[in-house]
């Protein structure tokens, strides 16, 4: 089910304060003190509703000129309301307020009103009313330009990097044409630190091995997310590969994160926290855990940005990261409900909804498709604890404290999660800004300031070491952000690649829902809440721990999935496709194109460390999946393809198990890895994956050949004249920004 936006723009309405005659305090009050006065406007509908003027001292004619802006939906009775005020140093006075209602006006029209206020004051305003026709999202469900110009300028070099990666192979099965091009994802799972090391050793794999040289995407969720994060934002990346870059992720994670509890780090997180509640914006245990999370992972980069990561892909040098989380709503289980939203350095958004907007206005505060309010760009570590947030959720668990719920895992322990245990109460959060009641000195405002940041600080501290309730629930925790869909009117529709159906229409004989909990995904068509003034966004792994959902969207035309599940299993031996089913279903349930997945393989094969799912011959845009597991098979035997262990040292080093193991220095919930913990689990998976590159290879041939033989397949591209033109745009409006002063 995809959700659209019907053509009802917003309404902005420009008010300016011009000027008041004759105010006064009343007889008595006048022959005391000149009034000081100043003007507050509010629309109690429209957001960012309350304004005010400056104060002009001993002036009962004051002009102050000063414009201000309201964004107001058309189908609802907006009144304005102006209140003077006389500024005191104790306390400011009420001297009267007039209403008026903006409906009267005309559009486009400049109309000039006088309220009035007893018998001889006068304000005047003049206000303006006109239609807000263009948005600061961007509604449609294509990919935005900056992907498309990606994807152009990286199927060139994606075609040399399979000519060179398949230049001992027959010559025919290369690609002759840009149109022959396979669009190749690589695909992270969740599962904290242990997925981040194992993608690690993935990535080596396939930089060195020159199969990344032939992806177009890497998407990662949760764990993977912390890896992508670390390798894409090394200044070093991609001219410095991963194998040094691996190095030093593998000190960083060899000293336990939680030494950053120490009370002299805490300090200057709580200073970062309160500067960013104290701007308005919501704060939630997520903030801190991101700090956490890169201050150990990323340390001297603590401001980077997402769309910083742009120079890395603008001239395609490299695959164009994707990373997720999940938009939950109160009340319904994230395992029922969720809305998938992704993130990449050029967007964020939700493709259910087609709304999508620049990374840097993530954050801030919209009202039907507009910003009201602006915040400086998220730097990348809050972004990595909303990715990983599952892991505040559970902080108990990453502290070893032991939680009422006694389950082993955490993909056990989700299960138990309520609703109320990840969303907090809205209605205490303060939308308005405090009303000032008075005209305080620098010296008084800056005590305030002190006192209510010393107070914040405490009750923050005494959370995070657990002597309050709140964090001792899991509510709290999740991260939260403004509602960038506040105010939009929802309507259902379908493209032409989503078609509305009903839940039950999914047939129950598949066997896919056989294996999966029926209550999955039960309310997947349901919208959001697009009155709620703030969201809440989680890990993805709390609905299922792969995140094909952004791989699968049908603009991307991915032809190859290369997928890595690092989940954690309940023993070494357990079928590996608990994962790979929810993306199936989900996949099924949203009519989008994905191989049967046949569980009975593992029957016939037993363990694997991949396994091929192809897509039936009628299936002509679904994609191949190569499913890679984490198993301990043939590494115990070989130190590399077709090379044997030959020392006891060797033969010792590769002989351990990851979920088996009692000592579990693998647990999903370590985030402290020895040097040979870490080198163990890396070269496991880089082994795996060298291990299989044939199996690689051939899909990617597979792939080609598909291409030759579905000329419809999807190809998201532009010509070189949109490409150049585009260019030139970009160049233009960089040069015009820079030669424009600052207002």
């Amino acid at each position: 089910m995809t959700y659209f936006h019907d053509h009802q723009f917003s309404h902005r309405l420009h008010v300016t304060v011009v000027k008041a005659e004759n105010v006064t305090k009343g007889a008595l009050g006048d022959l005391l003190d000149t009034p000081d006065p100043y003007v507050e406007l509010s629309i109690p509908t429209a957001p960012e509703s309350r304004k005010r003027t400056r104060h002009i001292d001993n002036d009962i004619h004051p002009t102050w000129n000063e414009t201000f802006e309201f964004l107001l939906d058309p189908k609802q009775e907006h009144v304005l309301q102006m209140t003077l005020m006389d500024a005191n140093y104790v306390m400011d006075e009420t001297l009267g307020t007039a209403k008026y209602l903006i409906n009267n006006l005309k559009l486009g029209h400049k109309e000039m009103v006088t309220l009035q206020i007893g018998k001889t004051t006068k304000v005047y305003l003049e206000m303006s009313l006109e239609v807000c026709s263009s948005t600061d999202l961007r509604f449609n469900m294509t990919l935005c330009d900056q992907e498309k110009v990606f994807r152009q300028t990286r199927r060139d070099r994606v075609m040399l990097g399979i000519k060179k990666l398949l230049s001992m192979e027959d010559p025919h099965s290369l690609p002759t044409l840009p149109k022959e091009v396979p669009t190749i994802a690589i695909v992270g799972s969740g599962g904290g630190f242990r997925a981040m090391v194992a993608f690690s050793g993935v990535m080596k794999a396939l930089y060195e091995s020159g199969v990344l040289d032939c992806a177009t995407y890497v998407a990662g969720l949760s764990g993977s997310t912390w890896y992508m994060s670390m390798l894409y934002s090394h200044p070093e990346f991609p001219e410095k590969g991963p194998r040094e870059i691996n190095q030093e992720l593998m000190k960083s994670v060899s000293n336990n994160p939680l030494k950053l509890l120490m009370p002299q780090h805490i300090k200057r997180y709580i200073k970062a926290l309160w500067k960013k509640k104290a701007a308005g914006q919501p704060v939630t245990f997520t903030d801190f855990f991101g700090m956490l999370i890169g201050e150990t992972l990323i340390p001297g980069r603590m401001d980077m940005t997402l769309s910083s990561i742009q120079e890395k892909v603008n001239q395609g040098q490299c695959p164009l990261p994707l990373f997720t989380c999940l938009h939950v709503k109160p009340n319904v289980s994230e395992l029922m409900f969720a809305d998938w939203v992704e993130f990449s350095p050029y967007e964020i958004g939700m493709a259910k909804y087609g709304t999508f907007m620049t990374p840097e206005l993530f954050g801030s505060k919209f009202f039907m498709g507009s910003v009201v309010k602006k915040y400086e760009e998220n730097p990348l570590h809050f972004l990595m604890g909303v990715w990983g947030s599952a892991f505040s959720i559970l902080f108990n668990r990453v502290l070893g404290v032991k939680e009422m719920t006694g389950c082993s895992t955490m993909e056990e322990e989700l299960e138990q999660i309520k609703p109320e245990h990840i969303l907090g109460n809205d209605s205490t959060d303060n939308e308005e800004e405090p009303r000032r009641m008075g005209t305080e000195s620098a010296e008084a405002e800056e005590e305030r300031q002190r006192n209510a940041q010393a107070s914040w600080t405490q009750r923050m501290f005494n959370s995070i070491v657990g002597d309050t309730s709140l964090f001792n629930t899991r509510e709290g925790r999740a991260g939260k952000v403004h509602n960038f869909m506040l105010g939009l009117h929802l309507y259902k529709g379908e493209n032409n690649t989503h078609h509305p159906h009903l839940a039950h229409q999914v047939s129950v004989e598949d066997e896919v829902d056989a294996v999966t909990d029926p209550d999955e995904f039960e309310r997947i068509y349901d919208p959001m809440d697009v009155s709620s003034k703030k969201i809440h966004v989680v890990d993805s792994g709390l609905t299922f721990n792969l995140p094909y959902p952004l791989i699968l969207r049908s603009q991307r035309g991915v032809d190859l999935i290369i997928s890595f599940d690092f989940s954690a299993r309940p023993s070494d031996s357990s079928p590996p496709f608990k994962e790979l089913l929810l993306a199936e279903k989900w996949a099924r349930m949203n009519k989008l194109p994905f191989p049967k997945i046949d569980v009975k393989v593992f029957d016939r094969e037993g363990l694997q460390e991949c396994y091929v799912f192809k897509p039936k011959k009628e299936d002509e845009h679904c994609p191949i999946v190569i499913h890679f597991v984490l198993a301990n098979i043939h590494f115990r035997e070989f130190k590399a393809p077709g090379v044997r262990r030959e020392t006891d040292k060797e033969r010792e080093f590769a002989d351990f198990d990851i979920f088996d193991d009692t000592e579990t220095p693998f647990s999903t919930f370590n985030f402290k890895y020895s040097n040979q913990a870490f080198q163990q689990l890396h070269d496991l998976m880089e082994f795996n994956t060298l291990n299989n590159i044939e199996t690689i290879k051939e899909a990617i041939k597979e792939s080609i050949r598909h291409r030759r033989a579905v000329p419809s397949r999807c190809s998201v591209s532009l010509s070189l004249n949109e490409i150049e033109n585009k260019k030139f745009l970009k160049r233009e409006m960089s040069s015009a920004r820079r030669d424009t002063p600052n207002r």
